[in-house]
């Protein structure tokens, strides 16, 4: 069991370790088995009853195959758990929750989309935009799925009897755009929503504990940290995980040992991490927004980004992602990554250091023409390097471009 806390911060520290005190170690152990000895044939055969059910086994008992279980893995996903549904009021009953794992964040997004598919409800609600894939994914009906792509405001109407998701993202990819988790809620109905926390992390929201059934993250990004792990997780209900872990078991894409083991630590310093690279990002959208060569800037926390007042309702602060639209459009665009001296030009986000990338050419090319992001617009992940370094780059780029 995780130990009790009134902080997200010294959760993100021990959550997912309860065990580690009675296993004698302190480091959490990495477990690479890719089979396990059985007791007996009776045995086995249990266990996998079990896990074709969506259970998980209980500490001590047969494990089988890697694709099933790891526990390595199961330390993740616990500590995924107890921070999507986190409460800081001590009085207040958390939202049941378990974490599935997964290969990629693409991984997860598709095992719910199937599991969702499988239960006889093919139809998703989508609220644009998404990151790129997602969207692609959602368009290309690939997975048996069908979507009707609306505005917040339409989710209600467009739902049918054979709506079985909806499906937001807020912060917005690329456009930072923030979308009322509870209000979507609302307008879903009894419609399960699915929110792509990639962005906030449950450092900043927690979409469990707004109502929604599904809480999805590229754990690539800021869970790990640091670029070296790739992965994805669901935090969901109890009933949805046991759903989604058979999709897992049949399909594959399930996570490794040495990846879960990276991104749990990741865990720990996330809030560290995040609340440093935010007051960065709030620095440098300040200082872009008076910028001769700026169109405009997108981040959550200028004046006027946020209508709906959802930073410290919905979400605890900004974040450390940040957009900005150039005034020469997509010449600008080119000139200023090729300019760029401290800054990386590269796909991705949420690690140590600062990475910009043109998400028209790159990570929503995929996206159909009347979704696309504008050719003149850059997205930057702000990393934990100085704000002064990154506003001279920045600088210096733009005046070239």
């Amino acid at each position: 069991m995780t130990r009790r806390t009134s902080s997200l911060a010294s959760l993100a520290v021990h959550a997912g370790r309860g065990d580690l005190v009675g296993l004698g170690v302190h480091t959490m152990p990495i477990d690479l088995s890719t089979t396990y000895p059985l007791p007996s044939i009776e045995a086995g055969r249990d266990a996998y009853d079990r896990f074709a059910a969506g259970e998980r086994p209980d500490p001590g008992t047969t494990s089988v195959y890697r694709r099933a279980w790891n526990p390595t893995v199961a330390r993740f996903e616990d500590a995924m758990a107890a921070l999507e549904s986190f409460v800081p009021d001590a009085d207040a009953d958390a939202p049941p929750a378990e974490g599935v794992a997964f290969a990629s964040g693409m991984a997860a997004i598709s095992a719910v989309l199937l599991s969702r598919a499988a239960a006889g409800r093919p139809h998703v609600v989508a609220v644009r935009p998404l990151y790129g894939g997602t969207d692609a994914l959602l368009a290309s009906g690939l997975l048996g799925t069908e979507v009707s792509f609306v505005e917040v405001e339409d989710v209600g109407s467009a739902i049918t009897d054979r709506t079985g998701l909806v499906l937001l993202e807020t912060p917005s990819n690329p456009t930072l755009d923030l979308r009322d988790v509870a209000g979507v809620v609302a307008r879903a109905g009894d419609v399960p929503v699915m929110v792509d926390n990639t962005f906030a992390t449950p450092a900043l929201q927690r979409p469990l504990t707004l109502g929604a059934s599904f809480s999805v993250h590229s754990a690539t990004k800021y869970i790990g940290g640091h670029g070296d792990a790739m992965g994805g997780v669901v935090v969901t209900t109890p009933e949805h995980a046991r759903e989604l872990r058979p999709v897992r078991t049949v399909t594959g894409g399930v996570m490794d040992p040495w990846t879960a083991y990276l991104l749990h630590r990741g865990l720990a310093t996330l809030p560290v991490r995040l609340a440093a690279q935010q007051a960065t990002a709030a620095t440098v959208a300040t200082w872009l927004a008076g910028h001769s060569a700026v169109a405009r800037v997108r981040y959550p926390g200028l004046p006027g980004s946020d209508p709906e007042g959802l930073l410290g309702r919905q979400m605890s602060g900004p974040g450390a992602m940040v957009a900005l639209e150039l005034v020469g459009g997509f010449a600008s665009a080119e000139r200023t990554c090729a300019a760029l001296r401290l800054i990386t030009h590269a796909v991705s986000l949420g690690g140590v250091d600062t990475l910009v990338e043109h998400p028209a050419a790159l990570t929503h090319r995929a996206v159909s023409a009347d979704a696309q992001p504008g050719e003149g617009l850059l997205r930057l992940s702000i990393g934990l390097e100085s704000a002064d370094d990154l506003v001279d780059d920045l600088d210096h780029a733009l005046r070239g471009a």
